[in-house]
């Protein structure tokens, strides 16, 4: 197994992509911290990888900070972070305002930055780590009602370039997948389940994307096998946007 004896966190696992990330890196070895704002899911997610749940607001720097400890504390390590955690609006651009704003950048991108701020010191002294921040194929194909989450994520895209760029040096790498429209929990109980047949009409692989269709991708950067990719973002969407 490729991620075997490594410690693995990973935010937003109690449903969706980030739940199939989780399953995914423990079934390849590592020890998964399931961290996610609603501790239901996150206990459930944890019970059946054989994890360990930990209930966090991604945008609370203290509550970071916490998690981070817990997992140091507990596993003496941290070697790879997934930020999967975000809120995805249906907000028509009329209606946004500047607490609808910041509410989308307080998880979706400050939670991004809080988080790898937290596990650098850890990695730096290892001389290891990957990091995969989540990002999404809204940031090529401009999708409507979304204008503050494609902002969110270009920013994502943004930010992971510039990590890379400094944290090569380190033995870390930093990277990005962008999936496409994906059946998870959220999205068909969302506004944006009702994109489905005209997303699938333009994607060159016919059917709906699955929260399992991202993990391993995930996977694949968060191992030693892509140590020489970092700076990169991976679409993973079907062919939606291709490029």
């Amino acid at each position: 197994m490729r991620l075997d004896g490594r410690v693995a966190i990973v935010t937003g696992a109690g449903q969706g992509i980030g739940r199939a990330i989780a399953e995914k890196l423990a079934a390849e070895g590592a020890k998964v911290v399931v961290a996610d704002l609603n501790a239901t899911t996150a206990a459930a997610c944890a019970e059946a990888i054989g994890g360990v749940a930990h209930p966090v607001d991604v945008s609370d720097e203290a509550q970071v900070a916490a998690l981070v400890e817990a997992t140091v504390d507990l596993h003496g390590k941290v070697d790879v972070l997934v930020n999967d955690a975000a809120i995805v609006p249906f907000v028509a651009w009329d209606d946004i305002d500047l607490a609808e704003w910041r509410r989308i950048m307080s998880v979706n991108l400050d939670g991004t930055f809080l988080t790898c701020r937290a596990v650098y010191p850890h990695m730096r002294a290892a001389g290891y780590g990957r990091i995969v921040n989540i990002c999404s194929n809204v940031i090529v194909a401009g999708t409507p009602n979304l204008a503050h989450y494609v902002a969110s994520k270009g920013g994502i895209f943004a930010f992971t370039r510039a990590l890379a760029t400094e944290l090569g040096r380190y033995g870390i790498t930093v990277n990005s997948v962008a999936p496409g429209l994906t059946a998870s929990e959220g999205v068909l109980g969302s506004p944006h389940a009702d994109a489905f047949d005209f997303v699938v009409g333009l994607q060159a692989i016919p059917r709906r994307g699955l929260p399992g269709d991202i993990a391993p991708v995930v996977a694949f950067l968060a191992s030693e096998e892509a140590g020489w990719v970092t700076g990169s973002m991976v679409v993973a969407d079907g062919g939606h946007t291709r490029h």
